[in-house]
């Protein structure tokens, strides 16, 4: 039975009292502490391990390289026995190939033929380049003096035997496979897949492609979260629509718990009539309604059901995107034993103004040219066509700023979100 960590306390998402509305610093402060790992480990062939989450530190069985070897095509030799000028070494029969390594020392003052990647042989600690030899009837010329160990890799140079190769909670790479590869690995111990349902609510959504009534609105927010669920790595799972009946939505949440480790939601996350995820987080007394201080997204409601952590993203598909990307992708990634993944952003210059006012943060939808930020025609979170638009994110930090053409903003492209 796969070893697996305790379930998530019930009051993870309480906010402290007197919290009104909440700093974004804050909030994810907040998510940082309180969430942890809620998947198993198992071990995975090493073909599999791209993407996996990493359940233990890898330590190297074996140095890489294994054994000096030769970085080029050329001739070896013990530099010690090599002076300024003409050098003409006698060339000892066979050689050094990878795979194939040459048996027996070479004389002090000999020479070897050696090939890239090739083992060094007893008696060699350096070589020269072919393109630098002569080579005659059983000897080789070339001009010295020569560097000890030129052209030659150390044992363990890269990675010594024992040593953390790749350490536990990294997202894998192909790299990676390689690197494990090389230190002796055929499987990896990774976290199973955290499985994230996706499920929309509401009347006036209506799956694409059917026909919309009058008032209705087609399901944009279920593709595109299942889709960046899975970009981020996860198994995503389709929850389906529930209409805005709140007996219907309890008996889906019902039919998840065991089948997903985690919920997004999009729709009724706010306080009125018809929000009935937040009214049904609110009667298992496990629900916190964190008004976060942000644009666009700030209703956020975050709770358990039957031990299953649910995060309430708005109806607004910009806004659930923003905070899928700001708030629960990190958590995801505690979740999934991965640590928290901030991400990495850099400062360009704007190619637009604006005038932003004090109290909450702000995300723009925005693209680099020329060296530059462009942001959307409008900040409407309304305009869907804005994220097709958009390579990333522009962040205005919560104070005040007036901004004109050439300052510096902070961009984050959506690839530093795993998108």
């Amino acid at each position: 039975m796969p070893l697996k960590p305790p379930p998530l306390r019930n009051d993870c998402f309480a906010l402290p009292p007197g919290v009104d509305w909440t700093p974004v610093d804050a909030a994810l402060s907040m998510l940082r502490q309180r969430l942890s790992p809620v998947v198993a480990r198992e071990d995975v062939p090493l073909g599999d391990g791209v993407g996996r989450v990493l359940a233990e530190d890898i330590l190297a069985r074996r140095s890489n390289p294994p054994e000096a070897n030769t970085a080029v095509d050329g001739y070896g030799f013990a530099a010690g026995a090599v002076g300024e000028g003409d050098v003409v070494l006698p060339l000892v029969e066979g050689r050094s190939a990878a795979g194939a390594p040459f048996t027996g020392r070479v004389p002090e003052g000999a020479a070897v033929r050696v090939l890239t990647g090739a083992a060094l042989p007893e008696g060699v600690d350096t070589v020269v380049l072919d393109e630098d030899c002569a080579v005659g009837e059983g000897e080789v010329a070339f001009r010295g003096p020569v560097n000890r160990g030129a052209n030659t890799r150390k044992a363990g140079e890269d990675v010594a035997e024992g040593v953390t190769a790749l350490s536990a909670g990294r997202v894998l790479t192909p790299a990676d496979l390689a690197l494990a590869a090389a230190v002796g690995h055929g499987a990896l111990p990774v976290f199973s897949r955290v499985r994230v349902g996706v499920l929309s609510t509401g009347d006036e959504v209506v799956e694409p492609g059917r026909t919309a009534a009058p008032g209705q609105i087609f399901d944009a927010n279920r593709p595109m979260l299942l889709s960046m669920a899975a970009r981020f790595g996860y198994e995503a799972i389709d929850l389906g629509h529930v209409r805005d009946d709140r007996n219907a939505l309890r008996a889906r949440l019902d039919g998840a718990v065991g089948a997903v480790d985690a919920i997004l939601t999009s729709g009724g996350a706010s306080a009125g009539d018809e929000d009935h995820v937040s009214a049904l987080l609110r009667e298992t007394g496990a629900l916190a309604e964190w008004r976060i201080a942000l644009k666009p997204g700030r209703p956020l409601a975050l709770g358990m059901w039957q031990g299953v952590p649910v995060f309430g993203l708005p109806g607004n598909p910009v806004a659930a995107f923003v905070c899928t990307l700001v708030f629960a992708r990190p958590a995801m990634g505690l979740l999934a034993g991965a640590g928290w993944q901030a991400p990495v952003g850099f400062d360009v210059p704007a190619a637009f103004t604006k005038r932003k006012k004090p109290g909450r943060r702000e995300y723009l939808r925005a693209r680099i040219r020329e060296g530059r930020a462009e942001v959307f025609a409008s900040e409407g979170s309304g305009r869907v066509s804005g994220l097709s638009w958009a390579e990333g994110l522009v962040e205005l930090e919560d104070g005040a700023r007036d901004i004109e053409p050439g300052d510096l903003v902070r961009f984050i492209p959506f690839g530093s979100f795993g998108l």
